[in-house]
């Protein structure tokens, strides 16, 4: 199979099965002498297309470092991190911030939206920063929020919907450019119960009919239960990576709707 170069946009043959995403002994390390916190110690990973990880783990784990360098938001101290072939870590700032635009998507525990713009044009703005016009940008922003239950309200503020509701428009945001990898921080942490399940069953529709990546920090077993791989971080190392043998959700109907 072909798949795009993460620097050109250039098709590049890549073997049926391989990684979308390898860690090679990656470390991280805040600080110099003493003072120096190593907050990952070696850590080796892959990550097939169309799989729906949890990370898990305590805090001070190493999980959520490992999810910023994931994200192209940090890069390692040493190691390499390969993502579609290309080596991440010798990437420059410019390049790394291409690659989050082109392939990656962010959902945070925070919902992140700004106050006084429309669910519709907050799910515009990455497409926005990417230069696209405004009738393509509207026409993407009305499908991404139409995916994620949201048709018919385009137009409410932040103010006007639940924290359920929010959540759907910021993960509707993280789509719209149909990235290759959705990464989500603690997405239900700031939702009850209910609305946690919701936003489950969302990311969980969204790996299986739209075949989106999904990578998902969470302390919250309940919550990692629906992933089909689970990898446990304890002192900056995998302590276990296992696959999930009865996902919870595997019976959802295609399509999930939103509560309103």
């Amino acid at each position: 199979m072909n798949q795009p170069n993460a620097l050109t946009g250039a098709a590049r043959p890549v073997a049926a099965g391989l990684p979308l995403i390898r860690l090679r002994a990656v470390t991280k390390v805040y600080g110099t002498g003493e003072i120096a916190l190593m907050a990952l110690k070696g850590i080796t990973c892959e990550v097939r297309a169309g799989e729906f990880v949890a990370i898990m783990g305590p805090s001070g784990s190493g999980k959520s470092t490992a999810m910023n360098i994931l994200g192209c938001l940090d890069t390692p101290s040493s190691g390499q991190y390969l993502f579609l072939g290309a080596h991440v870590e010798a990437l420059s700032r410019d390049q790394r911030a291409r690659l989050r635009r082109r392939y990656l998507g962010f959902v945070f525990q925070g919902f992140n939206l700004l106050a006084r713009t429309s669910a519709q044009e907050n799910v515009e703005l990455p497409l926005l920063y990417r230069g696209e016009g405004a009738a393509a940008r509207h026409l993407a922003a009305t499908k991404a929020l139409r995916s994620v239950g949201l048709g018919g309200w385009e137009h409410h503020t932040p103010a006007e919907l639940s924290g359920g509701q929010q959540q759907r428009v910021a993960i509707a945001r993280a789509i719209v450019t149909e990235p290759a990898v959705l990464l989500a921080d603690e997405p239900t942490g700031n939702l009850d119960s209910q609305r946690s399940q919701e936003i489950m069953e969302l990311l969980v529709a969204l790996n299986r009919d739209h075949g989106i990546t999904v990578l998902m920090v969470t302390h919250e077993p309940d919550m990692a239960a629906y992933a089909r791989r689970m990898v446990h971080f304890i002192d900056g190392r995998i302590d276990r990576d296992e696959p999930n043998p009865h996902p919870a959700g595997l019976d959802l109907p295609a399509t999930v709707e939103a509560t309103i």
